[in-house]
């Protein structure tokens, strides 16, 4: 995900078709989306200068970290005005122009409402009799892999995704936004739930055994205003258990520290967050209860100062770096009172699963002190 500083703002999925993904390098999504910020000044140019790239090029080659990962792309793109839905399919696409809200998951979700579909997918579609009586075909339905599918619950969280935003009936604030991101699923509704309970996918995801292998890494919420875009960063992972900080183009950020890679390092504050996130997933239901007051009231805090600072570059400047300030303060108040054992509370799997974790990125979590 990124922004520029025309205020284009692109997210950027992994997609599972029946076509197979491209192992021969090429552009991956990311390089796709780094390109359209970099050369778009509006989100209609960005699907346009994506398209074009996507069709001159390809896609493909491993996306993968640290085991091989191929796939092909899909894309959410917005600027003030408007925004669109990109997905991608080797160099064919389909575009989809939002009206309303809209979610994006790891699925194929553009059906018969596209406004645009690349040439050649036009023809192919014609020629192996894909259109109905409109001339019209469902992209989603042609191309969505359902095994892959039952694996990612892709449809299943944008589904989730979809009703928690049309329940706002288009009154979305930050805050809202900020709630849809930390959405556990239905699952994740019931008193006292952990994490350790969910078996599928979910929009905040917290890494487990089986289908889990994953977490979310970071969240991100941007806001439109008379004034300016203002972006909402976690800078951290798991948004249940983070405040979101603010972030705007062309006024100094605060002093993040090192960049975080995927060895511990305690000064980058993206492990520091991450000493916390671990500490409380075994008594996850109490901890999350107890920091959520001051969590939510943080962020409101933190919306005010902003809005009443954007007038004055200086203003808004010591605005931003009070709010980090602020944000790391509690963070650290609430690692200090979150016990770690070892996971020995989470039940036999999901600590061997979490201890594994560790053992690769995190070497050892409680002995090192760098």
């Amino acid at each position: 995900m990124g922004a520029n500083e025309h205020g284009v703002v692109i997210g950027n999925e992994a997609m599972h078709a029946l076509v197979a993904p491209s192992e021969t390098p090429a552009l991956t999504g990311m390089d796709i989306l780094r390109l359209g910020l970099e050369r778009a000044a509006s989100a209609a140019e960005a699907v346009e200068v994506m398209t074009s790239l996507l069709e001159a090029h390809g896609q493909g080659g491993n996306c993968g970290h640290r085991h091989e990962f191929f796939y092909q792309n899909g894309f959410l793109i917005a600027d003030g005005r408007e925004a669109f839905v990109l997905e991608t399919v080797g160099r064919w696409w389909a575009v989809e122009r939002v009206s309303g809200e809209r979610a994006l998951s790891n699925a194929y979700s553009i059906g018969r409402g596209y406004e645009q579909i690349s040439r050649d997918l036009a023809q192919h579609a014609r020629a192996s009799g894909w259109l109905d009586s409109d001339h019209r075909f469902d992209f989603a339905a042609q191309f969505l892999n359902p095994e892959r599918d039952e694996v990612s619950f892709g449809r299943g969280r944008c589904a989730r995704g979809g009703q928690i935003l049309a329940a706002h009936k288009g009154k979305l604030t930050p805050q809202a936004m900020m709630a849809v991101l930390r959405d556990h699923g239905e699952e994740g509704q019931a008193r006292g739930w952990t994490p350790e309970q969910t078996k599928r996918r979910s929009i905040c995801m917290h890494a487990a055994e089986g289908a889990r292998r994953s977490q979310t890494t970071a969240s991100w919420v941007s806001e439109w205003t008379p004034d300016g875009v203002v972006h909402w960063v976690t800078a951290s992972a798991a948004p249940c258990l983070s405040i979101f900080k603010p972030i705007i183009l062309g006024v100094a950020a605060p002093d993040s520290g090192p960049a975080p890679t995927d060895k511990f390092y305690r000064r980058a504050r993206w492990w520091r967050h991450e000493l916390w996130h671990r500490a409380a997933l075994c008594d996850y239901a109490e901890q999350a209860a107890k920091i959520a007051a001051e969590r939510d009231g943080l962020g409101l805090k933190f919306a005010t100062a902003v809005r009443t600072a954007m007038s004055s570059t200086d203003q808004l400047k010591k605005a931003i770096a009070d709010c980090w300030r602020e944000a790391d303060e509690a963070e650290a108040r609430w690692a200090v009172s979150a016990h770690h054992d070892g996971y020995a509370r989470c039940g036999q799997a999901y600590a061997a699963s979490w201890a594994e974790h560790d053992k690769v990125g995190m070497v050892r979590l409680r002995d090192s002190r760098t």
